[in-house]
């Protein structure tokens, strides 16, 4: 399986990359890192059940399937890890600013330009299957839903975008991240991931069940979680949802 050249799959139309290459990956054998990805997602899903907006054409709406080698089920992050690196080190080949907003957005300054949603297949204690999908803001202008602070490409620089290219780079960066892992092991994946970090450096407003507070990141651990250090020095722990950027 790992040996076989990937395949680039195009749909025009479909309600969800993720949901359409599992499809066909359960009915044959899909190479390794294979990608599909479509004009158009009718029912496209962001994390905790969020819809993602994306007019037809405008945006990288993309699936990767990933086999990994041995990876124990509770080191599931590492995939979140080599996923949001390689957006981020795609964008950077087209405008400064972009950073990982723990666990895995990926952000341009203070905006969020692109999203990825991980399903992982367990067989036993190690991760047989995971499915990465990734939305990014390529070339729409205009964003009607009530998210936050989108931002695209395109409303970045005022240029538009081959879609294709972009996809292409993105196959490049995960195979190389891919081949780090193997070679060098998850730590320099985590490293690297760690030093891309939205607002690493500093003090900032969070909130949490119990109120809002301020404080620097201190460490991602191993399964995910959050460690932030408050101003007095006390160090808390969060998963993912327990605590929010203000």
């Amino acid at each position: 399986m790992n040996d076989k050249i990937p395949e680039i799959i195009n749909l025009p139309e479909t309600e969800s990359t993720s949901q359409s290459l599992r499809v066909l990956s359960d009915a044959g054998s899909l190479p390794n890192k294979s990608i599909l990805w479509a004009d158009y997602q009718t029912k496209g899903r962001g994390q905790a059940g969020n819809s993602w907006e994306s007019e037809s054409g405008m945006n990288l709406l993309c699936s990767i399937l990933f086999y990994p080698d041995r990876l124990p089920a509770n080191r599931f992050f590492v995939v979140a890890e080599l996923a949001s690196l390689s957006v981020k080190y795609t964008l950077d080949k087209y405008v400064p600013g972009i950073s990982v907003k723990w666990p895995n957005d990926i952000y341009w300054e203070n905006k969020k330009i692109s999203g990825i949603l991980i399903e992982n297949d367990l067989s036993g204690d190690v991760i047989a299957r995971s499915v990465i999908g990734i939305g990014i803001n390529v070339n729409q202008s205009e964003f009607k839903s009530d998210a936050p602070n989108p931002v695209s490409l395109r409303l970045i620089t005022g240029n538009t975008y081959d879609r294709r290219e972009i996809l292409g780079q993105l196959q490049v960066e995960f195979e190389r991240l891919e081949r780090e892992l193997a070679d060098k092991g998850s730590d320099s994946l985590h490293q690297s991931y760690c030093a891309a970090l939205y607002r690493r450096d500093g003090f900032y407003p969070y909130q949490d069940a119990e109120g809002c507070f301020e404080a620097r990141i201190h460490a991602i651990d191993a399964s995910g979680r959050l460690a932030l250090e408050r101003r007095d020095g006390r160090l808390f722990h969060y998963a993912f949802k327990e605590v929010a950027y203000l």
